[in-house]
């Protein structure tokens, strides 16, 4: 329930979902008060799910918000797949990971979603989907209009609408963030693929490794520690350490409240549309603040 968790929760709760719980184990902190609006002033100290209940709940009295201030480690597996989506933030990869397999093999739809900075990123696994999308149904032109204006109006007058249903099965492929870059085929995609998906692997070793995420307040320290990193990671990947250019890594401080609103629409959005099974769901996504676009990533065994 940072200020990414903060806006997932209000584009949820104002999209009128059955019911939602937040999970959050953290007190909060003075570094909340950049982007998490849900949590009044003079509540440094609180849990951050407590904190925020009271403003979500406002969002619509109908709906039943609950606040859980335990941890996601400390919750069985069993607490999860009672959800139809679970949206995971500020997680490590490892817990992602682990609640990822179970989740998949319960059919429970798979978020997860980070901001460092001016960067952000979105993935999602919705096992095997089904869907409908609507498309543009034009009738056949009656014999003696081929030509003509009279043409061009019964084809203008006679569009239609139909529901198409299909399904897609993900492979939980970016699981696979550790690809060995080194061979022909590889090399020829590297040239394809956003940097940032090198930087999410920096920067979720980061939190691996430090339990938790670069902090303005630890500035010069983290930014040692980012390069170290980035320079491991890279080598590793057989890319090169200067695939990365220096200036990448000094963006990846705090929590942006801009990036998050951005990345917590798109991520909200998707959740409503997995659990109302309309439109096409979401390849992974990243969204790069400095540049103000976003970018579509498709990763996963070829």
């Amino acid at each position: 329930m940072k200020g990414l968790g903060a806006e997932v929760v209000k584009n949820l709760i104002l999209a009128g979902v059955k019911g939602l719980t937040m999970l959050d184990h953290q007190q909060v902190s003075q570094e909340d008060a950049r982007a998490q609006f849900l949590i009044p002033v003079g509540s440094l100290g609180r849990n951050r799910a407590e904190a925020s209940l009271e403003r979500a709940q406002n969002l619509n009295p109908m709906l039943d918000v609950k606040a859980d201030p335990e941890s996601v480690e400390s919750k069985p597996k069993e607490f999860f797949t009672q959800f139809d989506a679970v949206c995971l933030t500020c997680c490590s990869w490892d817990v992602m990971v682990a609640n990822l397999v179970d989740l998949h093999k319960n059919s429970v739809k798979f978020f997860t979603g980070d901001v460092f900075g001016y960067h952000g990123y979105m993935f999602a696994d919705l096992g095997e989907h089904e869907f409908v999308e609507e498309k543009t149904k034009v009738a056949k032109v009656s014999p003696g209009m081929e030509d003509g204006l009279d043409t061009k109006k019964a084809k203008l007058d006679s569009l239609e609408t139909t529901i198409v249903k299909k399904r897609v099965v993900f492979s939980q492929g970016f699981l696979q963030l550790a690809v060995d870059w080194s061979g022909e085929k590889a090399k020829a995609a590297l040239k394809r693929t956003t940097l940032d998906y090198f930087l999410l692997q920096v920067l979720l070793k980061f939190r691996m490794d430090n339990g938790r995420d670069p902090s303005p307040q630890n500035y010069a320290e983290d930014l040692k520690l980012l390069f170290q990193i980035c320079h491991n990671i890279l080598e590793s990947l057989w890319v090169g350490a200067d695939l990365l250019p220096d200036e990448f890594v000094s963006y990846c401080f705090s929590e942006m409240a801009p990036i998050s609103a951005v990345v917590g629409g798109v991520l909200g959005q998707e959740v409503v549309k997995a659990l109302s099974q309309r439109d096409t769901p979401p390849p992974p996504n990243f969204f790069n603040g400095i540049k103000g676009n976003g970018i579509v990533e498709c990763l996963g065994p070829s």
